[in-house]
């Protein structure tokens, strides 16, 4: 094996946000920096991230206010996010030359709804700080020699630095490189790893009648999560039905919990399609709509409330069966029935899909056995652990991306400002 003659002040292994992050960074304060990526471009990940706009962050400026997206580790983030918030992403990029615009739900997006351009912006940054990159270079092994000093271990050569950064992602969408390399390298150091599971990810519906609205939108919706007949939880906001179940971000949101809940029993699902609407209310528009229509078939009556695949699944329940009836000969006890399917649309989850369709994976490093000061490892501190590589669940929405430019940020700090000190 070639060995490198230059040794690093600081290595990154992956290139996705928090490795850029921390490399550029560490970089800008004088260190020399070496980062590894195992594909052939940068931020494969971040390239598909918001639908391929790049949903960077979240533009919730009161740091205890955003980390309240993190219920559970939130206590651990008070002090990484006080160094690097938001606020801190919206200047950094616009100083990279990347305007930024806030959308729906305080997601932020570059101005040219392009990924590709983000990650443009973080090559550059590290271009300009000289940070030297290599592509397509897959790291076998990494160890800590009896001077302390790191040695990375790769198919062909031997690179060597005082200080070494992990950012190679969780399990989630393995196609774009995130394979748990990460987690290996960190077993084979003596770290312990929590299990890993998909986090962000579609849930699968056990009804044949949902599969077959695939590709049905409902823009404002309530769906409440039930089990042992008691709501254990409920979430207001947009669902697509898919041909296996359902998604969209609200969706995606609501996974980890539904999976806690797997692990105990059965979970029924519950729609309210008028959330905001209660029954005798509902119950008066429809029957006003059906005075207004008396000669026309409900099947032609009813999408004027709801999508028409929808309107006609609902027509079509064994209890109700009423798609070629006039709407002048319902009842008023079958208009209840509907009125009250109207308002408790209910089905069975059976499971979520797996870390091909996740967007972020549970497991990696217990926070506890982080020091977030700084980012380092309690067991190495020269080892930095930032990104997917550890454990905190968080929702989509630009939560995630900003825990990752946060964590890089910290960690490409303390390598930068230790560099400076003679280091340490």
């Amino acid at each position: 094996m070639k060995t490198n003659s230059r040794t690093y002040d600081f290595i990154v292994i992956g290139g996705g946000p928090s490795g850029m992050m921390a490399a550029g960074r560490a970089a800008e304060l004088g260190a020399r920096v070496l980062i590894l990526e195992k594909n052939k471009q940068f931020g494969r990940k971040l390239l598909l991230t918001g639908g391929g706009r790049c949903n960077i962050t979240n533009a919730i400026f009161d740091t205890r206010e955003f980390l309240e997206n993190f219920p559970q580790e939130k206590h651990f983030l008070y002090s990484p996010f006080s160094k690097f918030s938001a606020k801190n992403t919206f200047d950094f990029f616009e100083k990279l030359k990347l305007p930024l615009i806030v959308e729906a739900r305080q997601r932020v997006f570059p101005k040219t709804q392009q990924s590709a351009d983000v990650v443009l912006a973080m090559e550059k940054y590290m271009k300009e700080n000289n940070v030297e990159m290599k592509k397509d270079v897959q790291v076998k092994s990494i160890e800590q020699n009896n001077k302390g000093r790191w040695i990375v271990k790769t198919k062909e050569t031997e690179f060597s630095a005082r200080k070494i950064a992990l950012a190679t992602g969780g399990l989630a969408a393995p196609d774009t490189g995130s394979t748990g390399d990460g987690f290996k390298m960190l077993k084979s150091l003596g770290h312990e790893i929590e299990f890993s599971f998909p986090n962000l990810v579609p849930l699968k519906v056990k009804e044949s009648w949902v599969h077959a609205l695939s590709g049905v939108t409902l823009s404002f919706i309530t769906i409440s999560f039930i089990q042992k007949g008691k709501v254990k939880f409920k979430k207001t906001g947009k669902v697509l039905f898919t041909h296996f179940g359902l998604s969209s971000p609200l969706i995606l949101n609501c996974a980890f919990e539904v999976r806690k809940l797997l692990k105990i029993g059965q979970v029924q699902a519950s729609i309210d399609m008028f959330p905001d609407t209660e029954e005798k209310d509902l119950d008066r528009k429809i029957r006003n709509l059906f005075e207004k229509n008396k000669k026309k078939m409900l099947k032609n009556v009813l999408p004027e409330l709801l999508p028409e695949a929808i309107a006609k699944e609902v027509l079509n329940f064994s209890e109700i069966k009423l798609e070629e009836r006039a709407a002048s000969s319902i009842t008023k006890e079958e208009r209840k029935k509907l009125v009250n399917k109207l308002k408790n649309l209910t089905f069975e989850i059976t499971g979520t899909l797996g870390f091909d369709k996740a967007i972020t994976s549970t497991g990696g490093v217990n926070p506890q056995k982080v020091n977030f000061k700084n980012m380092t490892s309690n067991v190495f501190n020269s080892l930095y652990l930032i990104g997917d590589t550890i454990d905190i669940n968080r929702p989509s929405g630009g939560f995630s991306l900003q825990m990752c430019w946060t964590t890089g940020w910290v960690a490409g700090t303390d390598v930068g400002e230790k560099i400076k000190k003679k280091g340490s």
